[in-house]
């Protein structure tokens, strides 16, 4: 059952106090007093020369790493004073074509890029310099994602060819593909670890997720279970997902513009998963982004209609906190939480910005 979120009605001296402000917000009333959600834009960061894919905060919240259709990565910190953001260093020549998504391992020492060229490249960091450690081969067509698992003891990639891959680490930044899972029908666009547990969730443009873990008595892996598989959340392509801090639950989001909520009904990862909440329409257009905050729960959404929605999970239902309207001029590519401070939002799109928010919640 699809649940529709409505707008609030707002006054129009409040909406000068918007545009004025550079804000958008929706005010909740609870408790009996008037709680305000807004976003602000900080900071736009520039450097990359076309569309910016994909962000990903270091552990620590120290570097955000963007990649893009420059075949570059990016990584960024802020400047002593009243500099802002400024990148640092610009991680190139390894790539032929577009880099589509970037990872980092649990202690931010080593960076995963995934290109549309095939391959996976493993990034180290030496000090204050990074070097290119290894290239992992294998994928017949574009890598689409890469994700290290929480133990830091897999990475798992997706791609064009419909397969998902499970790499282990070893020392030395040795990497060797333990399986390869041919399930899905078409394209795999992400892949998401569970935040405690090496369990694995892919999505797809065969409109399905899929829930994977390593067979207790073997060496492969299986599918746990296949999600979406009735269209009972998504009509189309499971763009991705993103995991609560506690790995009960899930979010993710499709092409057909809903958000859909994931339960699990044990303990365990490996449990069985359930649709609880269905939002349709939640955007304008095509949902390429969401993530779900370890610190404050609130699940951000970046779309194709240029805006980026902040929800909150309450009451078995999502609730819109806030949104802000051509938040980038083109499609939003990735919005990421900051993993320590629970105000900053980063965003990137195809105008080739990656923009910073502070967000009140």
């Amino acid at each position: 059952t699809c649940s529709r979120i409505h707008g609030v009605a707002r006054p129009s001296s409040w909406k000068r106090a918007h545009d004025e402000l550079l804000l958008l917000e929706r005010r909740v009333f609870a408790g009996g007093e008037h709680v305000m959600h807004a976003m602000e834009e900080w900071e736009t960061l520039r450097g990359h020369e076309e569309r910016v894919w994909n962000l990903a905060w270091s552990p620590d919240g120290s570097i955000l790493a963007s990649c893009g259709q420059d075949k570059t990565v990016r990584l960024w910190r802020r400047g002593p004073g009243p500099q802002g953001w400024i990148c640092f260093a610009v991680l190139e020549d390894a790539h032929g074509r577009s880099v589509r998504s970037c990872a980092w391992s649990n202690d931010g020492n080593v960076l995963a890029t995934a290109s549309f060229d095939a391959t996976i490249t493993i990034w180290e960091r030496k000090g204050e310099e990074w070097e290119l450690a290894t290239t992992l081969e294998g994928h017949e067509s574009e890598v689409k994602g890469v994700a290290f698992s929480a133990s830091g003891t897999y990475l798992a990639s997706c791609s064009r060819d419909k397969t998902v891959w499970i790499w282990e680490s070893h020392a030395e930044l040795d990497y060797d593909c333990v399986d390869v899972k041919q399930e899905h029908s078409q394209d795999v666009k992400s892949v998401i670890w569970h935040p405690h547990e090496d369990v694995l969730v892919s999505c797809s443009y065969d409109n399905t997720l899929r829930v994977w873990a390593e067979e207790l008595d073997a060496d492969e892996w299986e599918c746990l279970q296949v999600l979406n598989k009735k269209l009972d959340a998504h009509k189309s392509t499971v763009w991705t997902a993103s995991f609560d801090r506690t790995g009960k639950r899930m979010v993710s989001c499709s092409e057909d513009s809903s958000i859909a909520v994931w339960e699990c009904q044990e303990q365990s990862g490996r449990g069985v998963w359930n649709a609880a909440c269905v939002v349709c329409e939640a955007h304008g257009r095509p949902i390429y982004s969401i993530d779900w905050s370890k610190t404050t729960g609130a699940i951000a959404t970046g779309s194709a209609d240029d805006s980026i929605k902040l929800f909150q999970w309450e009451g078995n239902q999502l609730k819109e906190l806030c949104a802000r309207t051509n938040a980038h001029q083109s499609d939003v590519n990735c919005v990421c939480w900051h993993p320590q401070d629970p105000t900053v939002l980063a965003s990137c799109s195809d105008d080739g910005s990656i923009k910073i928010w502070k967000c009140h919640l």
